[in-house]
């Protein structure tokens, strides 16, 4: 009899990425503002110690794990992806500065704000107008 449920093997291409390295990706809302770009990043169970933001390039990846405790009356429930870490990979572009970024995690909500980089156009405009 065949399944229709695909192997976690490597070399299935049909198995999901995320399962692959262990991590899960976190639902996430991006809003674009005038001065910069918000990220809403849902990480439940994650305390702010085991956040890691980098940037790489046009690449922003963040990393959420959770605490592990290992439970005295523990046994197998099948909670292995509800236990999984979180981790994030967006290209967001060489437009922001993201040595400014500013995050803050509460209540399993992480809030990222990355504020845009200032283009040649822009200073420009500004000279213009403080010469007038």
């Amino acid at each position: 009899m065949h399944t229709i449920i695909p192997s976690l093997s490597p070399s299935n291409p049909l198995a999901p990425a995320e399962s692959l390295n262990g991590f899960r990706q976190p639902r996430f809302e991006c809003t674009d503002l005038p001065q910069a770009l918000k990220l809403v990043v849902l990480v439940p169970g994650v305390e702010a110690a085991g956040v890691e933001i980098v940037s790489r390039g046009p690449d922003l990846i963040i990393t959420a794990r959770k605490p592990h405790l290992v439970r005295v009356n523990w046994q197998a429930l099948h909670l292995e992806n509800v236990q999984r870490d979180y981790q994030l990979k967006l290209r967001l572009g060489l437009g922001l500065d993201f040595e400014e970024l500013r995050a803050d995690l509460r209540d399993g909500v992480l809030s990222i704000v990355v504020p845009k980089r200032e283009t040649v156009s822009h200073r420009l405009a500004a000279r213009q107008r403080r010469v007038a």
